[in-house]
C-alpha cells in the first residue's frame, strides 16, 4: 500500500487572504519541487481555480484533488474534497448559491483572482468568499458525500473558525472520519477531551496562503493505489 506525502489544504490567489504568488501553476510547481505526491486546492467557498490547478499539476506529475474550504452557517471551516473535477464544480455552484453575498473590497480584503493553468488572470470573483454559506455543519458530510466527495473539519485546534472553537464540542451525530490539526502536537490533549477523535484519521495540512508555507513532504497517508479515488476513500475512513 503506497504511502503518499500530502498537503490537502492549500489556498490560491482566489482566496482574498491568499498571496498574489499563489497562482495555480506556482502552487503545482512548488509542490512538485518539494516532492509532494498529492495536494488539494481548497479556496474559501470556491473551486473556481481548481480546473487550472489540476491541469498545471498533471503537467508537473503531481496528483491534485479539487476542493474548497466551506465556511458553514456557524462559521466553522471544513474542507470538502472530490475525486472528479466536475463533481467539485457542481458542489461549488451549490455552495456559491448559498454564500451570503457581500461585494468584495480588494483594497481591504484582497483580490480574488481566477486563473488559467499558465497563471493568466481571466476573471475576479466579485463577492467576498470568506463569508459564511447557509449550510449547517451537521449537513455537510452527507452533502459532500452526495457529490462523491468527503468532508473533514479544518484546523480543529484553532481558537477561531474551527469546529471546537465555534461549536464548543463535536456533535454526537457527526459522521466525519478524518480531522485536520494544524499543530499535530495538540493531538493527545484533544483526543482526551474529545473521544470521538480516537476513531478518526488525523492529518495535518499547511493551510498555506504563501508558497513557502506549502508543507514539506514529511507526513504520509496510506492509499490502496495512487489515485484520487483511493485518497478520498481513506479520508472517508473506508480503510
Amino acid at each position: 500500500m503506497p504511502e503518499l506525502t500530502y498537503d490537502l489544504h492549500i489556498h490560491s490567489c482566489l482566496s482574498p487572504c491568499g498571496d498574489g504568488d499563489m497562482t495555480p501553476y506556482n502552487i503545482a510547481a512548488m509542490s512538485a519541487l518539494k516532492g509532494l505526491d498529492v495536494i488539494a486546492l481548497t479556496d474559501h467557498n470556491s473551486a473556481k481555480n481548481c480546473p487550472a490547478l489540476l491541469e498545471a499539476a498533471q503537467g508537473l506529475g503531481v496528483m491534485a484533488l479539487p476542493g474548497l474550504e466551506v465556511c458553514t452557517a456557524e462559521e466553522v471551516h471544513a474542507v470538502c474534497l472530490f475525486a472528479q473535477l466536475d463533481a467539485a464544480m457542481a458542489f461549488d455552484a451549490f455552495i456559491y448559491d448559498r454564500l451570503i453575498k457581500i461585494p468584495n473590497k480588494p483594497e481591504v480584503f484582497g483580490a480574488q483572482l481566477i486563473c488559467r493553468a499558465d497563471d493568466t488572470v481571466v476573471g475576479e470573483e466579485p463577492h467576498l468568499l470568506i463569508n459564511a454559506a447557509e449550510v449547517p455543519f451537521d449537513e455537510l458530510w452527507d452533502l459532500a458525500l452526495s457529490y462523491g466527495g468527503v468532508m473533514f473539519p479544518a484546523h480543529i485546534e484553532r481558537t477561531s473558525n474551527s469546529l471546537l472553537s465555534n461549536l464548543g464540542f463535536i456533535p454526537p451525530a457527526s459522521k466525519f472520519r478524518t480531522a485536520e490539526l494544524k499543530d499535530i502536537h495538540a493531538l493527545h490533549t484533544l483526543m482526551a477531551a474529545h473521544p470521538y477523535l480516537q476513531g478518526c484519521h488525523i492529518i495535518s495540512n499547511s493551510d498555506a496562503h504563501y508558497l513557502e508555507h506549502i508543507r514539506e513532504p514529511g507526513l504520509t497517508i496510506p492509499a490502496k493505489d495512487r489515485t484520487p479515488e483511493a485518497v478520498i476513500a481513506w479520508l472517508r475512513g473506508e480503510y
